[in-house]
Order: C-alpha cells, then sequence, then structure tokens
C-alpha cells in the first residue's frame, strides 16, 4: 500500500497529521483501531492525518486520551485552527491535488491558481493590514497559492476550466504594474493545452447562475465533488445528488460567458489600459 509522505513543515496541520500518524505507527495500530479508540472512523484518521481535515477541538480531546498525552494535541490543534485557512479547505486542495478536472468560477478577485506572486502577497498584506490575518498567516496563504499551482504541472495535467466574471479584471489591485503582470498571466494561462479560460461579462445580468465562487472537480475515477466558501468555512460536497445540479449550473455559466477568443480580446484589450 502507498502511503502520502508527510511533510511537518507545510503548516500546522499538517503538523498535526504526522504526530497523529507517528504517534499511531509506534503503538501499531491500524487508522481504523484509533478510530474505534477515539469514536471516529478509519476514514476520518486518514483525513486528519494527511491534512484533508481539520482537527476539531473534540478530536484533539479525544487524540490526547487516546494516547495519554496530557492536553499536548490539544494544544497543536489550536496552533493548527489559528490559521488563515478555513475550515474544510485543507481537505479540499487534498483532492485539488489529485483530480482530473478542474472547474472554477470566481467573483472579485483572480482565483489562487492563476494569482501572480505580487497580486497574492498584495492580498495577503491587505488582510495583515485589517486585521484579519498574522504576518505568518499571510505567509501560508501566499506558500500554499505557489504550492497548488505547481501541483497542476503533472503528468498527465489536469483539465483546468476557469470563469471569471468580469469583476475580477476591472477590480485593481496593487499599481498598474501589478495589474498589467496579472493579466499577461491569465492570457498565458489560456494558450495551454489543457486549459480553457472565460469571462462572465456584466451583461450577464441575471442569467448568471452563480452569486458566489465555486469548484467542481473530477476525480480519476469520474467521481465529482464541489467546493464552495461561506466566511466562516469551507464545505466540500461530495453527494452526487447535490453535486450534479452545481455541474450543470457550471454548463449553463459557460453556454453564457464569452468565448475564450473573446474573452482573452477582453483582457489583453484591459492590459493596455494598465500600461
Amino acid at each position: 500500500m502507498n502511503r502520502r509522505e508527510l511533510n511537518p513543515d507545510e503548516s500546522p496541520v499538517a503538523a498535526f497529521g504526522e504526530r497523529l500518524r507517528r504517534l499511531r505507527d509506534e503503538r501499531g495500530w491500524t487508522q481504523d483501531e484509533l478510530g474505534a479508540r477515539m469514536g471516529y472512523s478509519g476514514t476520518h484518521i486518514s483525513a486528519v492525518e494527511t491534512g484533508r481535515r481539520s482537527p476539531t477541538p473534540r478530536f484533539s480531546a479525544r487524540a490526547d486520551k487516546a494516547f495519554g498525552t496530557g492536553d499536548e494535541f490539544e494544544r497543536q490543534g489550536r496552533a493548527a485552527r489559528d490559521t488563515a485557512l478555513l475550515e474544510g479547505f485543507p481537505e479540499y486542495i487534498g483532492y485539488e491535488r489529485q483530480a482530473a478536472e478542474i472547474r472554477l468560477y470566481e467573483v472579485g478577485v483572480i482565483p489562487g491558481l492563476v494569482q501572480t506572486p505580487d497580486y497574492a502577497e498584495i492580498l495577503a498584506a491587505s488582510a495583515v493590514k485589517r486585521g484579519a490575518i498574522t504576518d505568518d498567516q499571510a505567509h501560508e496563504r501566499i506558500s500554499l497559492i505557489s504550492e497548488r499551482q505547481a501541483s497542476l504541472i503533472r503528468t498527465p495535467p489536469p483539465l483546468v476550466l476557469v470563469v471569471l466574471d468580469e469583476s475580477c479584471l476591472r477590480r485593481p489591485i496593487g499599481d498598474s504594474a501589478v495589474m498589467a503582470e496579472q493579466l499577461g498571466r491569465l492570457l498565458e494561462f489560456a494558450e495551454l493545452p489543457h486549459t480553457v479560460l472565460q469571462v462572465a461579462p456584466f451583461a450577464m445580468g441575471a442569467r448568471r447562475p452563480f452569486n458566489l465562487p465555486i469548484t467542481v472537480l473530477t476525480l480519476a475515477d469520474r467521481s465529482l465533488m464541489s467546493y464552495a466558501e461561506s466566511a466562516q468555512r469551507g464545505h466540500l460536497e461530495r453527494e452526487s445528488t447535490f453535486v450534479l445540479p452545481t455541474l450543470t449550473a457550471y454548463h449553463q455559466l459557460q453556454a453564457e460567458a464569452l468565448s475564450q477568443r473573446a474573452s482573452v480580446a477582453m483582457i489583453a484589450e484591459l492590459r493596455k489600459g494598465t500600461s
């Protein structure tokens, strides 16, 4: 059986998962056996160990009880939750790295998968200035964006379909040089053989099926899942009964959006205005 290598330096969530696995291995327990001791399924244990799920206070307390570690897991769990990442997002990232197809729609800002470093740093610095995150959390956000983009360069690469609301292009982030570079990155992205880039123009009006960002993943076994965020947490939906209508709405969005050729022309024209 292939086991995913864990890097505790990736994030506090990864450090928690690595320690959980290490202590479990030392005792010779399987994930199912540890799950039985803690009141969770083996699948849940696996998701926490690999960073696809953040440890809740209840989970951390039960880990301390199972391993006899006092409150060490509780303290480490607080550090894992004191992160710039929404609950649910680490789990999503685990699936994104495996996806055969990624469909995403974004409103207001360029999505992380196609952000330039300067664009990402300005967004993170703004969040720090507002007191929303710390400097360390800003670094975590920027590092994760780089890792996510690198994970797309694999063999074979995933098919990545991106629809951007026009507001993503027209909202200025940083100075004109930053925006020019960012729009240039979008043009480069559109030229790749495994990508599709479209713009949902303001003129779509009420025909736009989504008011919030949405992502739909297709895994190698053709199973589907969707991911969406509220202000408090991210939600990963695996039940096909709920994912299929989202996929249908995404196809409707693509049909109403500008073609890639027209989208590229719009982006190129906007880029001229930043020079």
